[in-house]
């Protein structure tokens, strides 16, 4: 049988403890997570993140990223320099598969992630 699962209050989900964000471009950047749910096979994954204003990189080869921002503002732009999205509260972000980029928080910033690979046919 097949649970049904539902997450109240995102912007109170308690959070781990920060830690320095591993790909910053910034001195004394931190984040924050919870995650929520992992599917069976541990692929994908739903989850609330936090982060503190500063640039870091991002690389989405491996999976696909969607993004509900809760709180904060932030540009993302593309490795190449190219196609800079401004996002902030009730904001979708989709990274598909195989984007690289990097983020610069403005306001510190909490989203509602899901991370999926897609799937090979």
């Amino acid at each position: 049988m097949t649970d049904l699962k539902t997450f109240a209050a995102l912007a109170q989900q308690p959070l781990g403890d920060f830690a320095p964000k591993p790909t910053t471009l910034t001195p004394g950047q931190e984040e924050a997570s919870a995650m929520l749910w992992t599917s069976a096979d541990g692929q994908t994954k739903i989850g609330v993140w936090e982060c503190t204003p500063g640039h870091f990189t991002a690389d989405r080869t491996a999976a696909g990223e969607y993004c509900h921002i809760l709180s904060g503002r932030a540009s993302v732009t593309n490795a190449d320099g190219s196609g800079t999205r401004e996002i902030g509260p009730d904001d979708l972000l989709v990274l598909p598969q195989g984007w690289t980029g990097e983020w610069v928080i403005h306001e510190h910033m909490r989203k509602l992630f899901v991370i999926t690979p897609v799937v090979a046919k």
